[in-house]
């Protein structure tokens, strides 16, 4: 796991070595000189100098703190790395960092992510396929171009109509969704969305739509997902 927040993810009265080295003897994996090794190791491969190790989390920046964070991630050697908010504390030339560090992580170490964002840009930069949640429902399942190119429920096209345009030339219509987000303990009955959707009929309101195919490796949970033509973010 890598936390959102580098502040509060490290425990400010360890050192490094105390924190990368946690995994490592919790699990008996390596002990004296090849623990120390080996964690040395962790701290060099996410950027950082070894002779660091000895120093306490307060002496970093915040760049320097999630660096620390992913070496304890990668301690282990896992198949699986779930990044929750991963860069979103971080300044953005710091942010750039971090994500060229995880892509180049994945190709050494042949890593899986799950990488939670609301940051459309980062999402569009890392995934290879993406997953939108509404009110904690997946809505839309899709390989990362065609989900950013040709939505297919009415709230990836909210969310992708917010994503600001690099070329001045390009105009788009932002969609600024009406009403307040569903109450979890008390969802809306059929489809949680209908309430803000512009797209809403009668069935929605009493029928839950299920997460299906509408075409190869393109889920979506909307009764309609067929027949929208929804706007996307990219060019189709």
């Amino acid at each position: 796991m890598i936390f959102q927040d580098p502040y509060a993810s490290l425990n400010p009265r360890m050192t490094v070595f105390d924190i990368v080295s946690e995994p490592l003897k919790a699990h008996r994996i390596a002990t004296g000189q090849e623990l120390e090794d080996r964690v040395g190791l962790l701290l060099q491969r996410v950027g950082l100098r070894p002779e660091y190790m000895r120093r306490y989390p307060h002496a970093f920046s915040g760049g320097q703190r999630q660096r620390i964070g992913i070496a304890r991630a990668l301690a282990l050697e896992p198949r699986l790395v779930i990044a929750d908010e991963a860069v979103s504390a971080l300044d953005v030339s710091v942010q750039a960092q971090i994500l060229n560090l995880l892509e180049d992580l994945r190709a050494e170490f042949n890593l899986t992510y799950i990488f939670v964002s609301h940051d459309l840009s980062v999402v569009e930069y890392i995934a290879d396929r993406v997953a939108v949640m509404y009110v904690g429902k997946l809505v839309e399942i899709a390989p990362t171009s065609r989900l950013y190119s040709v939505p297919k429920h009415p709230y990836t096209e909210a969310l992708l109509s917010a994503v600001p345009k690099a070329d001045p030339r390009l105009k788009s219509t932002r969609i600024v969704l009406e009403g307040d987000v569903a109450d979890p303990s008390s969802p809306p009955t059929g489809c949680y969305f209908h309430p803000r959707c512009r797209y809403a009929q009668a069935r929605c309101t009493t029928e839950a739509p299920a997460l299906r195919e509408v075409e190869p490796g393109h889920f979506a949970a909307c009764h309609f997902a067929e027949t929208l033509n929804l706007q996307g973010a990219l060019p189709a």
